[in-house]
C-alpha cells in the first residue's frame, strides 16, 4: 500500500506547476534572471502573461500584431502565421502535448516570435509570464 501511495505522488513532483523537469530547470533560470532585473520579483504571473501575449504593437514589418495574430485568442484552436499563412498547430499544452516540453524549442520560438511582435528579445520575466499563461490554456 505505501509503495502505491509513493508512486501515485511522483507524477506530481516531478512536473510541478504542470512543467516537466527540462522545463522546471528552464523556469527556474529564468526566475533568477527575472529577479536579477528587479529584486522585488517574486514569481511568473499569467495575468502579466495575458497581457504580453494579447497586447498589440507594431511588428516586423510595420503592420500592428499581437502573439494572437497567429495564435489566436483561444490557445486551443490551430493559429495561422500572420506573414505566411502557414497552419500553426494548438499553443495549448492540454490539446497539443507537445508543446512546452522541449527547453530548445521554447528557447527558440520565444526568442523569433518577441522579435517579430516587440522588435526586441524578451526578458526573462515576459518570457516567464507567457509561459505561465500558455500552460493555464
Amino acid at each position: 500500500m505505501k509503495k502505491f501511495i509513493f508512486m501515485s505522488l511522483v507524477p506530481l513532483s516531478i512536473f510541478a506547476n504542470g512543467f516537466n523537469v527540462p522545463m522546471q530547470d528552464y523556469i527556474d533560470q529564468l526566475k533568477v534572471e527575472a529577479k536579477n532585473i528587479d529584486p522585488n520579483f517574486n514569481d511568473f504571473d499569467s495575468k502579466r502573461g495575458e497581457k504580453v501575449f494579447t497586447s498589440k504593437h507594431i511588428g516586423k514589418k510595420g503592420q500592428e500584431i499581437s502573439c494572437t495574430s497567429c495564435h489566436n485568442i483561444d490557445l486551443t484552436q490551430d493559429g495561422k502565421n500572420f506573414f505566411t499563412n502557414k497552419s500553426i498547430k494548438p499553443l495549448s499544452p492540454t490539446v497539443n502535448q507537445e508543446r512546452l516540453t522541449s527547453v530548445k524549442e521554447v528557447e527558440k520560438w520565444l526568442r523569433r516570435n518577441f522579435k517579430d511582435v516587440y522588435l526586441k528579445e524578451g526578458n526573462a520575466i515576459q518570457k516567464g509570464d507567457v509561459l505561465y499563461y500558455i500552460n493555464t490554456k
